[in-house]
């Protein structure tokens, strides 16, 4: 079971990428959807059995590495916190898998497809089952390199390979302070293992490297890499040009795999984090920032994928601000519930996009809600679990990630909360702007498309209403487990918090003003959205027109990849030009070529004395001997 659960989506890889040619199309994906569908059997059964049974074990598959003092076992940890990882990813992969066979079904490389998502799927469990830095690492790269398989699918599109290309390199910026954080504690504790580490760390909180806390160093390296694939603000670039793969592959990388990466590894890296209170405020600001920064861009975008992309960016920010106050529970609790819900919202725009003939530019649809009313009413149900109303989902995780905030009784708790309650009012005007902007007033679409609208077949509509299910249920059902009084209990030794963080016993003494901001904030956004849109729908470009400046600054995404351009792009363009045609064309190339090309010169001047004539050989020769006598005389008068 705890085996079947990490490679079964591998068998299903290899079984679509090697043989789908021999069995077909029809064979290969649906292969890998009843492999995956063992592994979701699998996974949240060993959920329920670790979680709640407690049955916590680590299993080791082999020796992977021994050379000097390195030695690296492969091995699956299964403790809560992995076991809630498993079961979500491997659940949430099983309905994308279904919905794919839907949605792909004209694709013309469908056993490529079901190929890379299933790997994907199996990179994932790979890094949350992890044992040490070094195999969370290479599923780590793992996801890295699917992820950049899948958003260039379609390869024979420039914007694809340009949007692949930026998520690997984007990526590489973080990995690269991953490294430095793993080769830094390994200095330190002289292993990669998570149990010699968690183990050490207290005798080396007075350890320094270069007059700084060691601690608080590799805290901050491995938070960067964290930044790298979950989206945090300045490394943010990737994730809405990931938006050009197949809309399955969206809703696996925002609510499955890559981007809760990041949270992951902080959670599990909490009995070293809270020994390195400095990086736990920089992992605060920093995410409560991109909450902000995210939720603002989204309130002006008009692809549906892209709006819902941000939506992610900005979940995201809440997750690190939680991790960053010490309530690592309540960071994965949101990301556990986040995943429903942003699974069905990508799912559910992707069932809008094959309803209007492959169109994702809002402005172009309008009036369709009763063409599509299975679809309407989840990507409702989405939207008020994203937006944090009560008795959804998202409200029981975003509520209390904003209560632990407040309840730091910090300066960077508090900015994180205010930062928190505007996200909240944000996030609801731009769910509530895509819906009735998608299903509500005239139709904007040409009458062509109008007359195709039709709803997904059952194959699509079956993962969306169980998806629903979970973005309704998912928060109450598992709340007093996650973050409730019985959250000791259930997380035992999987997260830890240090004997001065009490946050998650605080959050329940916060006053009652405190849980109804994020509520009375996200009904007034979602009213606005509708006055805006739905009253008055001339006010919004009147707007735009009045604070263009504001309005373009949003839209391009606070220019973001102009100024990146500008600082590292371009220079480094003109440098690799330089080093292309000095460096290498010149130098490199130069000094052999011209060797070769003096060789050739002689060559040629030698095949010229060659002309066939027998007497300009004899006068070559008398020449010759003349030269041979006159230097044998010259040498015996001497």
């Amino acid at each position: 079971m705890f085996v079947g659960a990490i490679f079964f989506p591998l068998l299903g890889a290899c079984i679509a990428g090697f043989f789908g040619r021999l069995i077909g199309d029809r064979a290969a994906q649906w292969a890998t959807v009843v492999c995956m569908a063992l592994a979701a059997a699998c996974g949240v059964a060993a959920f329920f059995q670790v979680g709640f049974a407690e049955a916590d074990r680590t299993l080791e598959i082999g020796t992977w590495i021994d050379v000097g003092g390195l030695q690296v076992v492969w091995a699956l940890r299964y403790d809560t916190l992995s076991a809630v990882m498993v079961g979500m990813v491997t659940f949430i992969s099983t309905l994308i898998h279904l919905y794919s066979v839907g949605y792909m079904s004209h694709d013309p490389t469908r056993p490529r497809f079901f190929a890379y998502l299933s790997l994907f799927t199996f990179m994932m469990l790979m890094l949350v089952t992890a044992n040490d830095l070094l195999q969370l690492f290479f599923g780590w790269e793992g996801v890295g390199l699917c992820s950049y398989l899948l958003i260039g699918y379609y390869y024979e599109r420039e914007s694809a390979n340009r949007a692949a290309m930026k998520a690997f390199i984007v990526n590489r910026v973080g990995d690269f302070f991953f490294m430095l954080g793993m080769a830094l504690t390994f200095w330190t504790f002289g292993s990669i293992n998570f149990d010699d580490i968690f183990l050490s760390v207290p005798e080396a909180v007075g350890k320094t490297i270069g007059g700084m806390p060691v601690l608080e160093v590799i805290g901050v390296l491995l938070f960067l890499g964290a930044c790298g694939k979950s989206a945090q603000l300045g490394l943010h670039t990737w994730l809405p040009d990931a938006m050009e793969g197949p809309t399955p592959v969206s809703a696996l990388i925002h609510a499955a795999t890559m981007v809760t990466a990041g949270v992951f590894l902080m959670a599990r890296m909490s009995p070293l984090m809270e020994y390195a209170p400095v990086a736990l405020a920089i992992v605060t600001i920093v995410g409560a920032s991109t909450a902000v920064f995210a939720a603002t861009i989204g309130c002006v975008q008009n692809d549906i994928k892209r709006i819902i992309a941000y939506s992610t960016c900005s979940q995201l920010g809440y997750m690190f601000f939680a991790v960053g106050v010490g309530a690592y529970q309540g960071a994965v609790f949101h990301l556990f519930t986040h995943a429903f819900f942003k699974a069905l919202l990508f799912l559910g725009a992707g069932s809008v996009i094959h309803a209007m003939s492959d169109e994702q530019d809002i402005r172009k649809m309008g009036g369709i809600w009763n063409k599509i009313p299975v679809t309407y009413a989840v990507m409702w149900i989405g939207s008020l679990a994203l937006a944090g109303v009560p008795l959804f989902a998202g409200f029981y995780s975003k509520d209390f990630v904003l209560e632990a905030a407040f309840a730091a009784h910090t300066g960077v708790g508090l900015y994180a909360f205010v930062a928190g309650l505007i996200a909240a009012f944000l996030t609801a005007f731009y769910s509530w702007r895509l819906l009735i902007l998608v299903f509500h007033g005239a139709p904007r679409a040409d009458a062509h498309t109008m007359e195709h609208v039709h709803e997904s077949p059952a194959v699509m509509l079956i993962p969306l209403l169980v998806l629903a299910a979970g973005a309704i249920f998912a928060g109450a059902v598992f709340a007093p487990y996650f973050v409730g009084h019985g959250f000791e209990e259930f997380w035992r030794d999987s997260i830890f918090n240090g004997p001065d963080n009490d946050i998650m016993h605080a959050v329940h003494e916060v006053p009652g003003w405190v849980p109804l901001a994020p509520t009375v904030l996200g009904v007034l956004g979602i009213v606005l959205a509708g006055l805006l849109y739905l009253v008055f729908p001339a006010v919004p470009g009147r707007l735009a027109t009045q604070f263009q400046g504001i309005y373009l600054f949003l839209l391009n995404k606070w220019y973001f990849d102009e100024l990146y351009d500008h600082i590292f792009i371009q220079p480094f363009r003109r440098l690799s030009v330089f080093l292309w045609k000095t460096g290498d064309a010149k130098i490199i190339d130069g000094m052999p070529n011209g060797v070769a090309e003096i060789a050739v010169d002689v060559a040629r001047g030698a095949v010229r004395l060659q002309s066939g004539r027998v007497a300009n050989y004899a006068f070559a020769m008398i020449i010759g001997l003349v030269v041979f006598i006159s230097v044998y005389l010259f040498g015996a008068l001497r």
